[in-house]
């Protein structure tokens, strides 16, 4: 089965959870053999891991005709891509283009993050699509999150295709209800195109019927899971008089970063032998720096900025306690990575790990007290630390990509009429 995927990031850089569910999702996928896997995104660094699946830069396809030699195309490209197959996708040019600006080599220059144009270079990747879905051989489409879902209805139209889009999350997790009604629209024309809608969780999928208006029996759940860690037993605690209790994530609102400030408040007027770690960016990161400083806390709190690849988990096993107070949280992978390295978590009940992890705690976002009671408790009876520990890692340890693989193939075949 060949398989056309369009996505936006794919590690090792990553800005948050859609690029490691990108790569566990399709490492999965590709275990189960029979399986030719072409992941497009708008501008790879080249350190990528290819070992399982194809990845193609949006921005080395050509979607304006100019004229090169092999030698200038080999120059400029040389280290993602054979010339020939540079030439063989020019020849997918069907559409006029030239509104776009180019490059030398006819190919758009995405800047691969979430630039201030973000709208011109999703419209872009439409494009891209099409001379895709021109030339390569394919027999389904699947679409990550609505960055991507006009390149891959695009392509449907082109291709006659079945399309799956996976919605890793929608604008009522990412605006706490202020809904952007350009993104919303751009999820709804998604979602109505398709021909299935997969999501991280019941809470997503709940979301997908009742504010987008999709049939139930259109929309599948597929939870996330955690890619296993080959090094586990390299990450240990230090020795130290502290505990430390940690939020690692964007520091935006759909984080609930303040309920997290609060509730160490609550802990700090219980102990001073706690210290919290904010660790992340976002455009709230000031706003809790100046309320940690208000609380009176700003002495025990550390903002070590975005952490990415090891670090990440040297953090979370450094930690004692990880907590998640998402105000929305269509998946969130991090409990799991915490819970791998043996950190005890803390997860809001609007999460949907939530719908498949046993050996956390579970609070609602705005519960304060409920979840400082729970930090205290952890960091102060070691009986109910290493409880959550032990049968966290044990947990965590069956919950597999593998899996969520099957799952996928499963809609596949099904769209295909394959079994």
């Amino acid at each position: 089965m060949k398989v056309l995927m369009f996505g936006w990031e794919f590690p090792p850089h990553i800005s948050g959870g859609l690029g490691t569910a990108s790569y566990g999702l399709t490492k999965g996928m590709a275990e189960q053999g029979d399986l030719d896997l072409t992941f497009v995104m708008p501008k790879p660094s080249g350190d990528e891991d290819q070992s399982f699946l194809k990845i193609m830069g949006a921005n080395h396809i050509p979607v304006v005709w100019k004229e090169n030699s092999r030698e200038h195309v080999e120059y400029r490209l040389g280290n993602f891509m054979h010339p020939d197959e540079y030439f063989w996708l020019r020849n997918g040019i069907k559409y006029d283009f030239t509104r776009i600006y180019t490059n030398d080599l006819g190919c758009i220059d995405f800047s691969g993050k979430y630039p201030a144009n973000l709208m011109e270079e999703i419209s872009n990747y439409e494009a891209v699509a099409s001379v895709l879905a021109h030339q390569k051989a394919f027999d389904i489409i699947h679409s990550h999150d609505w960055l991507t879902y006009p390149a891959g209805i695009f392509a449907k139209q082109i291709s006659g295709k079945p399309l799956v889009i996976h919605v890793h999350a929608t604008d009522f997790d990412r605006s706490r209800g202020k809904v952007n009604p350009t993104v919303y629209s751009i999820e709804k024309r998604g979602m109505d195109a398709c021909d299935h809608i997969i999501t991280v969780s019941n809470l997503t999928r709940n979301t997908v019927i009742e504010k987008y208006h999709q049939d139930p029996n259109k929309v599948t759940t597929v939870h996330n899971a955690v890619e296993p860690l080959a090094d586990v037993d390299s990450y240990v605690k230090s020795e130290r008089k502290d505990k430390i209790v940690t939020f690692l994530g964007r520091i935006t609102m759909q984080k609930g970063p303040e309920y997290f400030v609060e509730a160490a408040h609550r802990v700090l007027q219980k102990t001073d032998s706690v210290r919290f770690v904010m660790a992340g960016s976002g455009d709230m990161m000031n706003d809790m720096i100046h309320l940690a400083a208000q609380r009176g806390i700003a002495d025990r709190f550390h903002f070590p900025g975005f952490l990415r690849g090891r670090k990440v988990y040297e953090m979370l096993a450094e930690s004692d306690v990880y907590i998640m107070p998402s105000v929305s949280e269509p998946f969130g992978i991090s409990p799991l990575e915490a819970m791998q390295v043996g950190t005890p978590t803390i997860i809001s009940k609007q999460s949907g790990c939530a719908e498949i992890l046993t050996h956390t705690i579970k609070t609602d976002y705005w519960d304060i007290d409920a979840m400082a009671d729970a930090i205290y408790g952890i960091v102060k009876y070691p009986a109910m630390y290493k409880s959550l520990r032990e049968k966290g890692i044990e947990e965590v340890n069956n919950i597999k990509w593998y899996d969520a693989g099957l799952k996928v193939r499963a809609i596949y075949n099904n769209l295909l009429g394959w079994h």
